[in-house]
């Protein structure tokens, strides 16, 4: 093992012994190297005549660049396009994203959470915190509505063991007790958890209740008290996204801190929750159990998160990292925001009103959505595949079909005049194969 990693190691067995439990074998000897970065670094504070460690084309003592490609950035400074970003992102970046977290979880007041790393999107950081804390072999708890990409990053590239629970109950609010069970169980059978809550979910649109949210962490809360050590990622990609009667923050505020066998990370990023989806930028957050705090612990997760990034991608886009913060920095931002949050809210509450005609009552069943992008259809009477396939051909619609009962409809891009169009072309696509 190099010794930086060691050195790290030792920082949490002393500091945070539980944690290094849960980290991988790849968590535990992955580290941040201290080579060109860091000399970088001192070079940048300290060579004021001539400095020749950057890997980067200057031209007047500013980033070379091309005309062609600037002139569709004009406003802004070439140094803030071109260069390299720092492994963990651009620090105001981090700083602001920082406030922002504090400013809409009420529940993170007074708690220890690290400063939030910038990833290449929310898929990156869900890969980089499976690097960490998953070996083959590891359960994993989630819910049988899942996002399918989940299968991929834990199931065929961490190879994790999925350990699912039906996401509703037969009153159509979050399974709580099937979650507890599920999680009681892994505890007792493998003494490590990695417990992943995506709420609002994809694909059923729902998060759930204050109270479930409150069952939720008991649970947590609960099974680490009988000596599990758990992992507990709030995939937060559509956060804010809240219509209706639910959470109105993440899980993650009332995580952070709670037990010194819980490990709480939050992912979460712009991509969603400020509409710029291709410009994929994305924040890992770490709170350990201490109640106190613990900055080497904090330390130690940046610096070995960093070491995944510099070995995977090097660090994330620069000029995306910049639109992002100049947005934050915006005093028009919260304005503009507000008015698309309720461009999508009108959306799903139409739904809602077209759903709640009787003719569509023996074709479908919906289950509960208040949040979100999406919701999904229970069908009764065709198979999910084929009636995706038949309103594709036949009507030029398109939907996802996740099993054979379930149809997820994205109404997130469906302009709130055409929903009862839409609904009735499935409901006819139905009429069809039946």
């Amino acid at each position: 093992m190099n010794p930086v990693a060691a050195e790290m190691n030792a920082t949490l067995a002393a500091k945070s012994p539980h944690l290094i439990e849960l980290l991988s074998e790849l968590g535990k000897n992955i580290f941040f190297p201290k080579g060109i970065l860091s000399q970088s670094a001192e070079a940048k504070a300290k060579a004021h005549r001539f400095n020749a460690t950057i890997g980067i084309a200057t031209e007047g003592e500013k980033p070379m660049y091309l005309p062609c490609i600037h002139k569709h950035f004009r406003v802004c400074d070439p140094a803030q396009l071109y260069p390299y970003a720092p492994p963990a992102g651009k620090p105001e970046l981090r700083q602001l994203w920082r406030e922002k977290m504090l400013r809409e979880n009420p529940s993170l007041a007074g708690k220890h959470f690290s400063l939030p790393i910038v990833t290449n999107a929310l898929t990156h950081g869900l890969s980089l915190v499976g690097d960490l804390f998953i070996d083959p072999g590891d359960h994993l708890i989630l819910p049988d509505q899942m996002w399918g990409n989940y299968r991929l990053t834990f199931g065929v590239c961490k190879k994790g063991i999925f350990r699912t629970y039906p996401f509703f109950v037969a009153g159509n609010g979050f399974n709580c007790a099937g979650f507890r069970e599920t999680l009681a169980a892994t505890a007792q059978e493998k003494g490590k958890a990695f417990v992943l809550l995506n709420f609002p979910n994809n694909p059923t649109g729902y998060t759930p209740t204050v109270a479930e949210g409150e069952a939720i962490v008991a649970a947590i809360l609960q099974v680490a008290e009988t000596g599990c050590n758990i992992v507990a990622v709030t995939d937060d990609a559509y956060f804010g996204l809240f219509y209706e009667n639910s959470l109105k923050e993440s899980l993650f505020g009332r995580l952070a801190n709670l037990h010194p066998r819980v490990l709480a990370v939050k992912i979460d990023g712009a991509t969603k929750e400020e509409f710029v989806w291709g410009f994929r930028t994305g924040f890992v957050t770490f709170a350990d159990g201490s109640c106190g705090e613990n900055p080497a612990v904090l330390d130690v997760l940046e610096k070995k998160t960093m070491g995944l990034i510099r070995a995977g991608i090097s660090n994330s886009p620069h000029p995306s990292q910049t639109l992002v913060l100049e947005a934050l920095r915006s005093p028009d931002f919260p304005r503009e925001k507000e008015a698309k949050f309720h461009i999508l809210q009108d959306r799903a509450l139409e739904v809602k009103r077209v759903l709640a005609q009787d003719k569509y009552a023996a074709a479908w069943d919906y289950y509960p959505f208040n949040s979100g992008y999406f919701m999904c259809l229970k069908l009764k009477t065709v198979d999910a595949e084929a009636l995706r396939v038949h309103l594709l051909d036949r009507y030029g619609v398109g939907t996802i079909a996740n099993n054979a009962t379930d149809l997820r409809i994205a109404f997130s891009c469906i302009a709130k005049e055409n929903i009862t169009e839409l609904f009735d072309l499935i409901f006819q696509g139905i009429k069809d194969l039946a």
